[in-house]
């Protein structure tokens, strides 16, 4: 099979005839539509998908922010006691070390 015969459609150089190129044209305008298609339902999904988490993580945060408008609240009134009764322990300390295990 020679692919130079002079009455080849597939020659180096052809210009595609206008059925070719009616067919390009059509083909490359569907996968365009589609792709634009593809994209908007995939926004969409994201979209749903994270008014979901962010519903939930509201949800979920509640008992939260309740105690944080109670401390608030708290705080608001004078009162310097904290809204949780367990001790809180702060400190520093230095440590010195003899002679002989100084840096030099």
């Amino acid at each position: 099979m020679d692919s130079t015969r002079p009455n080849s459609p597939f020659q180096q150089g052809s210009t595609p005839g206008p059925v070719a190129r009616l067919v390009a044209f059509v083909l490359s305008a569907s996968l365009l539509v589609l792709g634009f298609m593809f994209s908007l339902v995939a926004l969409a999904v994201v979209a749903v998908i994270g008014v979901v988490l962010g519903g939930w993580l509201w949800w979920k945060t509640r008992p939260l922010r309740k105690q944080m408008q109670q401390m608030r609240e708290t705080q608001q009134m004078g009162n310097p006691e904290p809204a949780f009764d367990e001790p809180a322990i702060e400190g520093e300390f230095i440590r010195e070390l003899p002679p002989e295990q100084r840096l030099r």
